[in-house]
């Protein structure tokens, strides 16, 4: 976690909260998960959003704009003291009632999770680790309240797995909400379905959890640490692959590794192509050529960021065509030069903040429009079943 992260929880992003959950875990340390399970209305959280209560202080993210998050604390150390789920529904769209914190913006319904963080959690965290997407089902609503809180995951490649400390979900539960869970895998994406079977009602939460996305820097100039420091503190795991010596962990304190060698060994750093973005900024010609090509014609990387104007990048491409056979036009699609959005900024930090804003919104499947422009809510809504 970053040192602004740890005293601040609205500065807590998923890769912050996924290592203090692991952390809790491996030092037995009680705590309790919150999950936004369902939102009706205004919320400034989305379903699937999580924070972490440790029962001896503190809280580790947010759930609301601040709208309940005492109330929440209290609950989390009932569920921790009790040791069973809950699902609680705030309303907030009482206009006569401020006591939930309506004057924060907060105007909607929301649903929490509640649960005791424990070892159903540890596979799922793993496997997220590893580079791999999982699901996880979470029964949340039960015409038979033992239900509540049986869980089971999804793995990478569809297998359903029982977890421990949990019993699983009921088998005819779990084959009703197969489409949904087959359809969300690997999206991110989180939301609760109910269903009917012989043994009666029963909500489960489908939370399709995404392995961390990567911006993988090739360069070692100065104007890569306020790169690597930004992207850090947005949440993406930041891997530095220098094509000169001389270079560690201590050079670029924000990123989780660093490697050095040749520019044609650059893809050796990608752990996971669909997750990975990459920025290539060494500002020397050849090895930046080196670098992109190796980029889109050995890895699969869905985004490759030039640093540098554009009659810089035709200088390039002259230099590939020299060397061999041109890139294909699929791989050309995915290489964004001059990288970064148009912000009018000069500053390092300004060119920072542009090349991470336009990989997080690559990251995100957006363009990097004004909100204002946009015609519709600001997140899309997945229509009911």
């Amino acid at each position: 976690m970053t040192e602004d992260a740890a005293g601040d929880p609205w500065r807590v992003t998923e890769k912050d909260f996924r290592a203090q959950v692991r952390t809790s875990r491996r030092t037995g340390r009680a705590a309790a998960v919150v999950t936004v399970a369902t939102v009706e209305g205004s919320a400034y959280r989305r379903p699937g959003a999580k924070m972490l209560v440790p029962a001896d202080g503190g809280t580790v993210g947010a759930v609301t704009a601040g709208c309940l998050e005492d109330p929440v604390v209290d609950l989390a150390r009932e569920v921790i003291e009790a040791g069973r789920p809950r699902l609680e529904t705030f309303d907030l769209m009482d206009s006569g009632d401020d006591s939930w914190g309506l004057g924060l913006g907060c105007n909607g319904v929301i649903d929490l999770l509640v649960e005791p963080l424990d070892a159903s959690l540890d596979h799922p965290l793993a496997t997220l680790a590893d580079g791999e997407p999982s699901t996880v089902l979470t029964v949340v609503d039960s015409a038979d309240d033992r239900h509540v809180g049986n869980r089971l995951v999804v793995d990478p490649d569809g297998t359903r797995r029982e977890v421990s400390d949990r019993e699983p979900v009921p088998g005819a539960v779990r084959d009703a909400v197969a489409g949904t869970v087959d359809r969300l895998h690997g999206t991110g994406e989180a939301r609760t379905v109910a269903v009917e079977t012989d043994g009666g009602s029963t909500t489960v939460l489908v939370d399709s959890l995404q392995p961390l996305a990567e911006l993988l820097i090739f360069g070692s100039q100065n104007d890569l640490p306020p790169l690597a420091g930004l992207a850090a503190d947005v949440g993406f795991r930041v891997s530095v692959h220098s094509p000169r010596g001389a270079v560690d962990e201590g050079t670029f304190p924000s990123a989780d590794a660093v490697t050095t060698g040749h520019p044609s060994t650059v893809a050796d750093s990608v752990r996971a192509d669909e997750h990975t973005y990459a920025v290539v900024m060494s500002h020397n010609l050849v090895d930046d050529r080196i670098a992109v090509e190796t980029l889109l014609t050995e890895t699969g990387v869905p985004y490759v960021g030039l640093m540098g104007p554009r009659a810089r990048f035709e200088e390039l491409r002259e230099s590939m065509a020299e060397g061999g056979e041109p890139l294909p036009q699929s791989a050309l699609d995915r290489l964004s030069t001059p990288v970064g959005l148009d912000l009018g900024g000069g500053e390092p930090m300004e060119i920072a903040l542009s090349v991470v804003s336009e990989v997080l919104a690559v990251s995100n499947g957006r363009e990097g429009g004004r909100l204002r422009d946009h015609d519709g809510p600001i997140h899309p809504r997945m229509s009911d079943e």
